[in-house]
């Protein structure tokens, strides 16, 4: 399908509606906690410029007595990639460099504290294609390599976090390939790196054809701005990934993504706002845009040809959401642009105070339900009708 043809957003099918209808279909799909945010003069002028999409906004908030607001911005970026895939690597990930600076002067401008980038940001989306070369070409260092060099100048320069997921090349480690997270903080210093744990192996995923399941377990990085976790495209798919994040003491889990398809679509925004409202923290989902193109059609894991060359939509619609159940709007799906949004990570607590799930959490109950579960000889505790028949 042309991309002219999709959908934009849900958001501008919902401004369609009469002003009264629109408030309170708003309400209901959106909740009411969020306002329009003011930026600069100098930040806008740089969206027209650079002809980006910006969606900003902020989470209300109550204050407290004796704690003032720990007011944060975070900006999510998405992005196609603006070149064919048949051009020199180099050269892809030239462009793709300006189109992040492009946006971190966006969000600088903006007053964004913490910038995410989508999954695998400066290439393109290539782990289904059943090729290793060239794409395992874009693998390099974690803490040393280019991408990341290029990052710390920007994060040190505007005094922001920011959270790059690449391919990482481990050359410690037999050259083995991780999709890693990497966390450089507003001095520009690496704070650390995740290495995503789910790896999808289903359908014609060919994830584990380029790298590993990660065993960096479930990070929380401290910074000036609050405590982050990162949750990597498909490991929003489990509970317990959420879970072991909000252990740790996660505030804000950032969710970069590389999602298409109608079913991805449909949990999309289920999954995050989920495990915002689940685990008492703020949640920023990003996903990719575009239909990225391939010189050869797709393989299947036994080497059949899928017959197409088109990775699917990236339907784009990034968003934020809070612990109270409140979701910022979204991003465009055909669109690159950047979503502003600011909230006080006080929140966090007050939900969990009003709420009290932490208090009935019950963990040792499931710790040795997992125990017994991974036991070898578990048995699944199901109870079944029992018959008493007579005997004549």
């Amino acid at each position: 399908m042309s991309l002219d043809k999709e959908l934009d957003s849900v958001e501008s099918l919902l401004q369609k509606l009469p002003e009264k209808d629109l408030k309170q279909v708003w309400r209901i799909l959106y909740g009411d906690g969020v306002r329009d945010l003011e930026l600069s003069e100098k930040c806008l002028k740089l969206v027209t410029r650079y002809k980006m999409e910006l969606v900003k906004c902020k989470f209300s908030y109550k204050e407290e007595q004796l704690r003032p607001p720990r007011l944060v911005r975070v900006a999510l970026f998405q992005q196609k990639v603006p070149v064919p895939l048949t051009f020199p690597i180099y050269k892809v990930k030239t462009e793709m460099y300006t189109l992040a600076m492009d946006a971190v002067k966006i969000a600088a401008k903006g007053g964004a504290n913490i910038f995410c980038f989508q999954q695998a940001w400066n290439m393109p989306y290539a782990f289904c294609s059943g090729e290793s070369m060239p794409w395992s070409e874009y693998a390099e260092k974690a803490e040393e390599g280019a991408t990341t060099r290029i990052l710390q100048t920007l994060a040190l320069e505007n005094n922001m976090v920011i959270i790059s997921t690449i391919l990482e090349r481990d050359e410690n480690f037999e050259e083995r390939i991780w999709n890693t997270a990497v966390v450089i903080d507003n001095h520009g210093i690496v704070l650390g790196k995740h290495q995503r744990n789910h790896v999808p192996k289903v359908e014609c995923s060919n994830e584990p054809t380029y790298y590993c399941e990660g065993n960096t377990g479930h990070p929380v990085f401290e910074t000036e701005f609050g405590k982050i976790g990162i949750n990597i495209c498909y490991e929003r798919h489990y509970p317990l990934n959420w879970l072991g994040l909000a252990l740790n003491g996660a505030e804000i889990v950032f969710n970069p993504c590389g999602a298409i398809g109608q079913e991805a679509e449909l949990l999309w925004t289920v999954e995050a706002r989920n495990a915002a409202v689940a685990n008492g923290y703020y949640v920023c989902a990003i996903n990719r845009i575009g239909m990225e193109i391939y010189e050869h059609e797709y393989e299947d894991e036994q080497g059949n040809l899928v017959h197409h060359e088109d990775s699917g939509l990236f339907f784009g619609s990034s968003f934020v959401s809070a612990p109270n159940g409140s979701r910022s709007p979204g991003l465009s799906r055909t669109k690159t642009g950047v979503l502003i949004a600011e909230f006080d990570l006080n929140l966090c607590r007050q939900v969990k105070d009003r709420k009290g799930l932490e208090l009935m959490h019950r963990l040792p109950l499931y710790r040795d339900l997992l125990s017994k579960i991974t036991a070898t000889n578990f048995k699944p505790q199901v109870i079944k009708k029992h018959c008493q028949c007579q005997t004549t």
